[in-house]
């Protein structure tokens, strides 16, 4: 944990689960999510906020206001993927079984933590749980009902903008969104942990496709609750530092975790995945910068560092990858469907 400093909540033994919170500046938000975390109709959980170097006082209201929650100071902003790595091996090494991803712009219903423990419980196989997050201005619409990754280089929030009411199956999803969820502690040592490389932005795709590959499985739990205010970080659902985030991390999503085979395979549909994401972001005017990151991707896979992370095919699990595929094929039929 790089140059970080802990500072110590009460202690009450040893807990199974940690709800792991990464917050940058997120003061205006902490407060209600904090609460919300305090009203669970369980309460044998630790909370551990890791702050990314935050410049408001997101601190400061911790320290006053919230004595029983654990805080990880990062001196330089990481990103979210590096922020939840941090409170994962944290967590991990006060104990830990399950780490509860949450963003801070989210408020959890009173049986969010207990509906989310009993669904991972369930099978060893079961890697990640994600909840159904409504958004917290319009509660009766879904914010993500589950990740989904196609073969078109597009992955995409399940029922977004839509009526909550049609979302209320439990099933298999690609992968879950970082920003609840619960995941399988010691699944992180055989996988990896999220790719720091991605700063923020399809990190959470990126582990979900990871752990396909090596056997596990990700769930949807509509019975875990969340309401999320949404882009509390970038500010916006378009901007250039996101758009400039995403569609690099689109590009090294693809080589960490296809076969060259693959890539062939799919080169027809990801060119037009990537050109109508092009077209897309030059109506909004983003163009120069979606085409820019891609290239910025494109030099990234050459390097040595992003070779070491390629996975492709795990051995003795073809059969997990040809499911993988698949899924990939069919992911945009459910796209569409949806």
């Amino acid at each position: 944990m790089k140059s970080n400093e802990i500072q110590q909540g009460k202690e009450d033994g040893v807990s199974k689960t940690a709800v792991v919170i990464p917050n940058y500046n997120g003061i205006k938000f902490l407060s209600d999510c904090l609460n919300s975390l305090k009203k669970q109709s369980v309460q044998d959980f630790e909370v551990v906020v890791v702050d990314d170097c935050s410049s408001d006082d997101s601190i400061k209201e911790i320290e006053c206001n919230f004595s029983w929650v654990k805080c990880v100071k990062r001196i330089e902003n990481g990103g979210f993927a590096v922020a939840v790595n941090d409170g994962i091996r944290y967590a991990k090494e006060n104990g830990a079984e399950y780490i509860v991803l949450l963003n801070n712009d989210t408020v959890a219903e009173e049986h969010f933590i207990e509906k989310l423990v009993a669904a991972v419980e369930g099978d060893k196989n079961c890697f990640s749980v994600q909840a159904k997050m409504l958004s917290l201005k319009e509660p009766e619409i879904i914010d993500d009902a589950g990740d989904f990754y196609t073969v078109l280089g597009w992955a995409y929030a399940r029922g977004k903008g839509k009526n909550n009411s049609k979302y209320n199956k439990k099933g298999r999803i690609f992968a879950s969104c970082g920003g609840a969820a619960i995941y399988r502690a010691e699944v992180f040592d055989k996988i990896g942990y999220f790719d720091e490389t991605h700063f923020a932005y399809l990190e959470d795709i990126d582990i979900g496709y990871r752990a396909g590959l090596f056997g596990y499985y990700n769930l949807y739990e509509p019975e875990a609750v969340v309401y999320h205010a949404g882009s509390a970080t970038s500010g916006s659902r378009y901007n250039e530092f996101k758009i400039r985030l995403a569609a690099r991390n689109s590009v090294i999503l693809i080589y960490k975790n296809q076969t060259v085979l693959q890539v062939i395979l799919h080169f027809v549909p990801l060119t037009a995945g990537f050109l109508i994401k092009q077209l897309f972001f030059a109506i909004k005017g983003y163009g120069k910068t979606y085409h820019k990151a891609v290239l910025e991707g494109l030099k990234l896979c050459s390097t040595p560092e992003m070779k070491q992370k390629k996975i492709g095919i795990v051995k003795g699990h073809f059969a997990d990858a040809c499911k993988l595929e698949w899924q990939l094929w069919v992911n945009v039929l459910r796209k569409i469907l949806q």
